[in-house]
């Protein structure tokens, strides 16, 4: 369910002639009298708001959602055009709150609520946030996210595609350009993490991309693309100069957003408005059970060994790395018999995602995540397994650290996140909704609690047993091992993105506790830190967990002897994926709290 670095910073605008019109429209539109409180009015003014301001603003995310008419279209990062969109925002704004939501059905009043957060976030990450001042890879990720997201989907010819892809390379120098005008002081933290980046996204366009159109038939779209493409990677050059030499040495900023900012973030995305000392009482707690339960695991399985000890034999059990890949791929039948032979959930389609290297400019922040077709996307169905492989200029000493990330027990608890029962049976469940609000907005914790939710789930109901999913006791222990140890790492996630932005814990402190306390090797903490400053709320897998772990054993006390769990997941699926405070009203009628 990840969303595109354009849409989740919400870089606005767009930069073809006429724009300039459409944008001014927009805010006509935005004006406009106030819709009748009906469901049919709702979901006009919901039209309104996706086709005159959200897509138009965001054609990298209308690409990636399946809407064609932007392709040829890039976000506009100027400043005249941010202070546009916020006008525009609060006019729909406005419009939406003017509705009565006593007129709705209790449906349409969730996605009236889901409009109004959306809304509220975007103006939030606008205008107190800001990342379009302080962070530097959004321009750099975000343009090679938009070619990215015309290169690996087969929805148009080759020869369209590469047509389309030069005419957003022609802009992509101007995004460039309005980095150095808008960035003001940024963390350094951001710069750094934009540099890192940036000579794997130059080689993306370098190499990658001109791989990939190589085999298209017009030769005179190659040549004009040879030509814009060859453009690109020189701004990119000078980017990583400019920020080199130029920005770093006055990267001051401070990436902290703040309580006051990070509970109004909790209430806009995730509908979460209980306070940031409960949500720390209830995270904490959390990662205590699960390192109890790691020990009493680890004792089981090797009673003479400390907990340290028990970790290091947990990294070493990993495939070499020119197996990572297919290891994740021979996961996948297994889960699946699983899935249908214990009655989890259905799986609406027999196809299977692609596992692929993760993206060069994706690589500094992650290490596996799923990237599926968008929901209108009617011609490239593709969905893709990413994982990140350790760089081959790597030592041995580095990449042994680094694999020691993907032990085979850690795989299948990945592959249950990522693909079955997780993101990509999620994924498939939104093709089935006929409600264009909820295919296109929701909630990480509802996206990311339910395949963190599954990690445990699926070994609770036998997957990880003898003979199924493991060989013998010792192999099934490991698996609960693997799986206790992710959850310690969204633990940790959650007590730190509280902590860092609050000012209650330092990035050195932040590396330490996800080492010491999560269970994590220093590499990868490293890299969790650094997703941190940029990631306030990345506590929403374990939150959103710990709402659908709750929702169910309320939904099961109501229902007795009646409840199924494949029912209840069905259910959980057909609401979207909006905040577990929507779902939970749908399934149990009333409003009573999440947590």
């Amino acid at each position: 369910m990840t969303r595109p670095i354009a849409t989740l910073l919400l870089c606005v605008g767009a930069t073809l002639p006429g724009m300039q019109a459409m944008a001014h429209a927009t805010h006509a539109h935005a004006a406009a009298a106030p819709v009748v409180s009906t469901d049919e009015g709702l979901m006009a003014l919901a039209d309104d708001y996706f086709d005159h301001f959200y897509f138009p603003s965001n054609p990298t995310a209308a690409t990636i959602d399946g809407v064609h008419r932007y392709d040829d279209r890039l976000e506009d990062f100027g400043r005249a055009e941010v202070e546009r969109q916020v006008k525009a925002l609060q006019g729909y704004e406005r419009r939406f709150q003017a509705v009565d939501p006593a007129g709705l059905s209790e449906r349409v009043r969730g996605d009236r609520e889901l409009l109004l957060s959306n809304i509220r976030s975007t103006l939030l990450t606008l205008q107190i946030i800001r990342p379009w001042e302080k962070e530097a890879d959004v321009y750099s990720a975000g343009i090679s996210e938009s070619a990215l997201a015309l290169m690996t989907r087969n929805f148009a010819s080759l020869d369209e595609r590469l047509r389309l892809l030069c005419a957003r390379e022609r802009l992509m120098p101007a995004v460039l350009r309005a980095a150095r005008a808008n960035l003001r002081d940024p963390p350094r933290v951001y710069t750094e993490i934009a540099i890192e980046q940036l000579p794997a996204i130059v080689s993306f366009f370098e190499n990658d991309l001109p791989a990939a159109f190589s085999v298209a038939d017009d030769t005179g779209l190659r040549r004009e693309f040879t030509t814009v493409n060859a453009q690109v990677v020189a701004a990119l050059k000078a980017y990583q100069s400019w920020l080199t030499d130029d920005l770093l040495p006055r990267s001051h900023g401070d990436f902290r957003i703040g309580a006051a900012t990070l509970r109004a973030k909790l209430s806009y995305d995730e509908m979460v408005d209980t306070p940031l000392d409960r949500l720390l009482e209830i995270g904490t707690a959390d990662l205590r059970r699960n390192q109890a339960e790691f020990a009493r695991v680890a004792a089981q399985l090797a009673p003479d060994q400390s907990v340290a000890q028990v970790l290091a034999q947990l990294d070493a059990d990993h495939p070499p790395p020119e197996q990572l890949l297919e290891s994740f791929r021979a996961r996948f039948d297994g889960l699946v018999d699983f899935i249908t032979a214990h009655q989890i959930i259905t799986v609406p389609s027999t196809v299977r995602p692609m596992v692929r290297e993760t993206p060069a400019f994706m690589r500094a922040t992650t290490f596996a995540s799923m990237d599926t077709p968008g929901p209108f996307e009617t011609v490239a169905q593709e969905a893709y397994f990413y994982v990140t492989l350790p760089d081959p200029a790597w030592d041995a000493a580095k990449t042994a650290d680094f694999m020691s990330e993907f032990s085979f027990p850690v795989i299948s608890n990945t592959a249950v996140h990522e693909a079955y029962p997780g993101h990509y049976i999620q994924f498939l469940w939104m093709h089935r909704l006929d409600d264009r609000v909820r295919k296109l907005l929701g909630a990480s914790s509802n996206a990311e609690g339910w395949a963190h939710y599954c990690e445990q789930m699926m070994l609770d109901e036998g997957y990880g047993q003898p003979g199924v999913g493991a060989a013998d006791e010792q192999q099934s222990r490991l698996l609960r091992l693997g799986q206790l140890r992710d959850a310690l790492l969204r633990d940790a996630r959650y007590i730190v993105g509280i902590k860092l932005h609050t000012g209650q814990m330092t990035m050195e402190q932040a590396s330490d506790f996800f080492v010491k306390q999560g269970y994590q090797p220093r590499d990868a903490s490293e890299v969790e830190t650094k997703r941190g400053t940029s990631d306030p709320t990345y506590l929403y897998y374990t939150l959103g967990k710990l709402q659908i772990l709750k929702l169910r054993s309320d939904l099961q006390a109501r229902e007795g002897a009646a409840f199924r769990l494949k029912d209840f997941h069905d259910a959980f699926m057909q609401q979207g994926f909006p905040p577990i405070k929507l779902v939970r009203r749908a399934l149990l009628q009333d409003d009573s709290p999440t947590l």
